[in-house]
């Protein structure tokens, strides 16, 4: 099996979509010699900010020396994105021999009686060997949805990580916040520490309820006590209170304001491990932060004009949009390229959206549950804005570059739609430059 024939294997998976549980991940990871129990786990849940989270804790350690495992989803332009060490990919053999031999572990399993696993699944125990086989000194493993029934749920990690809870998902995880609380809420595990980002009351009641009963002591992270220096596009600089230790400005490169919290967040985490016995310096926080980057949240792309890819696919991610378009565009013509899943509150985000833009353009992200840019076109303009639609990705971003009637170009609604948009402006840009 080479690497096409792995990603088309992962991809036939998909038809069975999502079925949540954890006996048929439990079952691969046996069959594989549970390679979930060689490893140092920090299980990072919530509903926005765990990519950032991840990457925060993640380049900290690596700046210490550890070889660090990296498992996020989902993936913007690479599929190789998704496991990583230290910041590299896997690489494409890899992933062939991974899938080409869970395959095997998958009939088996089919033949057991177990319904067949899904996509996540899948990838979720290919990870879980991969670091495995590579001996990393650590985990940091991002939750696919929810916490409870994720896949990600087969580990008992050092410590468990809650990041911001909001609306998203509501008709898998529960139309209410303490619905979706009580899913993100599972990975807390007994005798392990949790790190929590400040959350609405209804959240946290929850959380520390599941807390309590599997006897897991809670670092609050708005216990920390932090002020912004400076915040700009080109970065924040902030000073931080946290367990007793003062950290004075500290850099990062990531920008909006709850990227600070996200940073915090990491920092708690780094001092729990340090409760625990691990070796962490200043230096490496310091430099760990400042080299931090994730792609497509509040990504200042290009500048002259500028171009902002923000994957914020539900109303809270929406929100802080907004909250930094304000903050570091005042009085700037921006227009917004916007693409939706159709199972998302998109009205109103569209309400927010048209606040601040006059000028849209609506495509449609390639997903089986994209919202069609013509019905996304018409929700705006009964708001009284301009929109044009376009259904090929490739013939929007290209006629949006080409006529710069704005100050800044905002392309966002979809983690899906970005991942596109990032390789066709990387196409465009590298042409001209030729």
């Amino acid at each position: 099996m080479d690497y096409r024939e792995a990603l088309k294997y992962i991809e036939s998976v998909g038809k069975f979509g999502m079925n949540f549980g954890l006996k048929r991940i439990e079952r691969i990871c046996e069959l594989l010699g549970n390679p979930q129990e060689r490893l140092k786990v920090i299980h990072v849940a919530g509903t926005n900010g765990k990519g950032s989270t991840v990457t925060f804790v993640s380049n900290i350690l690596i700046e210490e020396g550890y070889r660090v495992g990296i498992y996020t989803s989902p993936h913007l332009e690479r599929f190789t994105e998704r496991i990583k060490i230290n910041n590299e990919e896997i690489s494409e053999e890899d992933v062939a021999g991974l899938i080409e031999e869970i395959k095997e572990i998958i009939n088996t399993v089919v033949v057991e009686g177990y319904e067949h696993p899904t996509e996540f699944e899948i990838v979720t125990a290919c990870a879980l060997k991969y670091f495995a086989e590579k001996k990393v000194d650590f985990v940091v493993l991002e939750v696919g949805l929810g916490g409870r029934l994720d896949a990600t749920n087969v580990v008992n990690p050092l410590l468990s990580i809650i990041t911001s809870i909001s609306y998203d998902h509501t008709n898998i995880l529960g139309d209410t916040i303490e619905k979706i609380a009580y899913e993100k809420a599972g990975i807390i595990k007994r005798n392990r520490p949790l790190v929590l980002y400040p959350q609405v009351e209804e959240a946290q009641s929850v959380i520390e309820k599941r807390a309590e009963e599997m006897n897991s002591k809670i670092y609050y992270v708005k216990d920390a006590e932090w002020d912004v220096k400076e915040d700009t596009v080109k970065g924040i600089v902030f000073d931080v209170k946290i367990k007793n230790r003062i950290y004075k400005d500290l850099r990062i490169r990531m920008i909006n304001r709850y990227q600070v919290k996200n940073a915090v967040t990491a920092l708690m985490a780094i001092e729990v491990l340090r409760d625990l016995g691990y070796s962490v310096s200043d230096k490496a926080i310091y430099e760990g932060l400042e080299k931090s980057v994730w792609s497509g949240r509040f990504e200042i792309y290009k500048e002259d004009p500028y171009i902002v890819l923000d994957g914020g696919h539900n109303v809270q991610g929406i929100t802080e949009l907004i909250y930094g378009l304000n903050k570091y565009f005042i009085n700037k013509r921006i227009k917004m390229v916007f693409g939706v899943l159709k199972d998302k509150d998109y009205i109103k985000m569209v309400d927010e959206l048209t606040k601040v833009c006059d000028d849209f353009i609506t495509v449609t992200p390639e997903s089986l549950r994209a919202l069609k840019a013509e019905d996304l076109k018409e929700v705006i303009e009964e708001r009284g804005k301009r929109a044009v639609a376009f259904d090929n990705m490739k013939e929007a971003v290209e006629f949006t570059i080409n006529n710069k009637d704005y100050d800044v170009l905002v392309f966002c609604g979809s983690l899906y739609m970005i991942g596109d948009v990032r390789r066709i402006l990387n196409s465009i840009f590298k042409k001209e430059e030729e």
